[in-house]
């Protein structure tokens, strides 16, 4: 309740003031403050299907305390008080971005009460803002507001094996931490990045002050492999003592990790001091990969242990990594070859903290024309589950998973259910539905409004079923019956292939979908998220941006957007 009646305070505050803030525009004040870094972010991490809190109240606190600097000298105390008063319940909800997709349910979903349906229509970039990158870059951005220093800073981890930390008001950089070199794409046996060095967006830890990446390097020109994971420290980017972890050595009952052939695509997760690290295989499929995951004990990572798939592939590659519901850790596997008997591909896997699996139905789920899947290379592993509560329906606590055969899965998170038993669209899990004319792989968002709970992704194809515009970018619409059902409530075109995101301004009301139209047209787009209106449409030449990596997704940062391009990191502000 706490989080919600702050929201509401935060809001009320911000819309009493406007005018104030209108009338004293031309002061002395307004410049100062513009240049003021705000601090988004979360308090705890989010039940699954609602916002985490997104501290982007501090805009409000801080609007309200630069205007109260001047009513200080036109009224002396008594405004004054009164601002102190109705900001300081909100002085402790300050937060950060610390993770793939702001939660470890992967939904995406951000509050920020500067970000409505009328003003997203005016963002712009903040030409002010200059955060010079050399990519590729396929990490998401984080965000801490307490960074190197005290200050706020925005860490940035490219190809290239370099972790940056920007000022987050000015964007200038304040250290630069190399962690070995890249892998040329020619001294692999596959792949599709060149060079390959950070994929996976890291994780910060704000209380032990640590950043965790996990980095391909090669220490001799690409002779020899090496998957490295690191702790940095995020003041000034040195490596933590006992660190990093090389993962040669890490075995799973007759299978090693040979660090050739596996890649390390997905978000790395951390909960209740354990560091979760995917593997897949490269573009290509090439060499004996399985898909890994690497439970990494932050205090002692020398007793790192690891769960991979029985058959060769299943790779964990999803950009969005593992999820969590906070007890369990979830993960979606890809394709399998040569597999008769199921052995871990094409799966949505529950596993549990110490990175085992059970074997038992209820931790499991593979569609019942999974062989299939695997000969046609249409694998579930492309997205990453989506944790989500739906409130009345039964069950309620559910997992979303999305295929590359363009099929959405809902399940029971608490009873997978084991091999589905419909025809490979319907009927499998508690719902299935084919919604896409092409593949889904990228990093969905999910959102709860008055009008209904909404998962959205980007597909190669577009949606099936589409009550008005077709296009890639799809809304589904998880109705609260007994079994919930999946519609498909709009379609959009998002003219590239980024992943979504989604903001709101308290938790539920005026939604709008974010998303990057990455390899294509490089733009920002923005639609209203219960009827896929578009809001903002890409804006002029100073919105265009270089080359975004695909997959690739926005972070909210108190009434900015970010976007980690391949020569920048980009800001949008809607002020």
């Amino acid at each position: 309740m706490l989080h919600r009646a702050a929201a509401v305070i935060s809001k009320v505050i911000f819309i009493c003031c406007s005018p104030l803030f209108s009338l004293f525009d031309g002061l002395t004040w307004t410049p100062l403050l513009l240049r003021l870094e705000y601090h988004p972010g979360q308090l705890w991490q989010s039940r699954p299907g609602q916002a985490a809190l997104d501290y982007s109240v501090g805009t409000v606190i801080w609007l309200g305390l630069a205007l109260t600097l001047e009513l200080t000298k036109m009224w002396k105390w008594i405004p004054t008080a009164i601002l102190l008063i109705l900001a300081a319940p909100l002085l402790l909800l300050f937060g950060d971005v610390a993770q793939h997709h702001l939660n470890g349910t992967r939904n995406g979903l951000y509050v920020d009460p500067l970000i409505t349906q009328r003003t997203a229509a005016s963002i712009h970039r903040d030409k002010t803002f200059n955060a010079r990158l050399h990519g590729p870059v396929y990490a998401q951005p984080l965000y801490a507001r307490n960074g190197p220093g005290g200050n706020p800073a925005f860490i940035v981890a490219t190809e290239q094996n370099v972790i940056l930390a920007f000022d987050a008001t000015t964007g200038s950089q304040i250290w630069m931490r190399r962690l070995g070199s890249p892998v040329s794409r020619s001294r692999l046996p596959c792949g599709d990045i060149d060079p390959l060095g950070v994929t996976g967006t890291p994780v910060i830890d704000t209380t032990a002050r640590n950043i965790y990446v996990a980095a391909m390097t090669t220490p001799d020109g690409g002779k020899t492999k090496e998957h490295l994971v690191f702790a940095l420290s995020l003041d000034d980017g040195s490596t933590r003592p006992g660190w990093p972890l090389n993962l040669s050595g890490i075995k799973y009952g007759g299978i090693s990790f040979d660090p050739a052939v596996q890649n390390q695509r997905g978000a790395l997760l951390l909960n209740s001091g354990v560091l979760y690290v995917p593997y897949g295989g490269h573009y290509g499929d090439c060499g004996s990969y399985h898909g890994w995951v690497i439970a990494v004990p932050v205090r002692d990572p020398k007793s790192a242990t690891g769960w991979a798939t029985g058959a060769r592939g299943g790779g964990i590659w999803a950009p969005s990594g593992i999820s969590t519901d906070g007890q369990s850790i979830f993960v979606a596997t890809g394709n399998t070859f040569g597999a008769s008997t199921w052995t871990g591909g094409e799966a949505i896997i529950r596993l549990d903290p110490d990175a085992k699996f059970s074997g038992n139905l209820r931790d499991y789920f593979t569609p019942s024309n999974w062989r299939r899947l695997d000969s046609e290379d249409e694998d579930l592993g492309g997205s990453g589950p989506v944790l989500i509560d739906v409130p009345s329906a039964k069950p309620s606590e559910l997992v979303v998973a999305l295929g590359k055969n363009g099929v959405a899965y809902l399940l029971d998170r608490n009873n997978l259910g084991g091999v589905g038993k419909g025809d490979g669209f319907r009927g499998e899990g508690v719902q299935s539905r084919h919604v896409a004319t092409g593949r889904i792989i990228n990093a969905a968002a999910a959102y709860r409004t008055g009008a209904g709970t909404y998962v959205t992704f980007v597909t190669t194809g577009t949606g099936i079923g589409c009550p008005g515009h077709s296009g890639n970018l799809i809304a589904l619409r998880i109705g609260a019956t007994s079994p919930p059902t999946i519609d498909v409530a709009w379609c959009a075109e998002n003219e590239g292939r980024g992943s979504p995101i989604v903001t709101t301004t308290d938790g539920s009301s005026e939604p709008v979908v974010w998303a990057v139209g990455s390899e294509s047209s490089n733009r920002l787009h923005g639609f209203n998220g219960v009827t896929g209106e578009a809001l903002f449409a890409g804006g002029g030449q100073d919105e265009h941006m270089g080359l975004v990596r695909r997959f690739q997704t926005p972070i909210v940062v108190n009434g900015r957007l970010f976007v980690a391009g391949d020569d920048a990191l980009y800001a949008f502000v809607v002020r």
